[in-house]
């Protein structure tokens, strides 16, 4: 099961800086020879798919910079998901579509779009970092780790594939379905989006489990009625 161990890491190694691979090193005395980090991006939107990718890393890379997507600004995403491909001894991406979401709920489709990353690595991990406190089904030893994407390197290297890889998907969609903006909001409940919604109604690739898509769906008055 998923772990995220004080008496293993200690008070202070999260501290360290990503670019060291301090969690990997740690594992890899443990006696793990293939460490992947996961990641997703996505889970917030109200539409398009949840993308997930998985990084192993190798003991020595040079990627300055490394971090949580979420604090990288565009042009230093894209330049390490550039990077990332080429240092990484395995990398894989894996997705779960808007309509699976709807069917199994996002946690599953999250943790579902991780594992499949996972399994697509070659070589097959012996021991995946997941970010979150949510454990993948699966039965290779792995361990999960709180707001790892800012603390483990492979997994902030998975996190930054996951989110430049959905925001160019979600460019493809506006062209396949225009006006709703994806391109800009990557499919978040921006007020532009909301109100694209209200004009032109939910394309396939929107997920009617969220809010407000489901309540306005189930209301009388449905996407037209405010």
């Amino acid at each position: 099961m998923g772990k995220d161990s004080p008496t293993l890491f200690g008070p202070s190694f999260p501290e360290r800086p990503l670019e060291t691979g301090a969690y990997e090193r740690l594992f890899r005395e443990e006696g793990f020879l293939f460490i992947a980090g996961t990641d997703e991006a996505g889970r917030g939107a109200l539409a398009g798919p949840v993308v997930a990718a998985a990084v192993i890393l190798p003991e020595s890379y040079d990627l300055p910079g490394l971090n949580d997507s979420k604090k990288l600004d565009r042009r230093n995403r894209e330049r390490l998901s550039a990077e990332i491909p080429r240092a990484a001894l395995a990398w894989a991406v894996g997705l779960a579509t808007a309509g699976t979401i709807d069917r199994v709920n996002i946690l599953n489709a999250a943790l579902g779009a991780m594992l499949k990353a996972c399994n697509r690595l070659t070589p097959a991990p012996d021991l995946i970092l997941v970010d979150g406190s949510q454990p993948l089904p699966t039965a290779t030893r792995q361990y999960t780790l709180k707001q790892g994407d800012g603390r483990c390197a492979s997994i902030a290297a998975a996190s930054i594939l996951a989110k430049v890889y959905r925001d160019r998907l979600m460019a493809l969609l506006e062209r396949k379905y225009p006006g709703y903006g994806f391109a800009d909001h990557k499919g978040y409940g921006a007020q532009s989006h909301l109100d694209a919604l209200r004009t032109l109604g939910p394309s396939p690739v929107h997920r009617r489990s969220f809010k407000p898509l489901s309540a306005w769906l189930a209301s009388e008055e449905g996407l037209f009625g405010a």
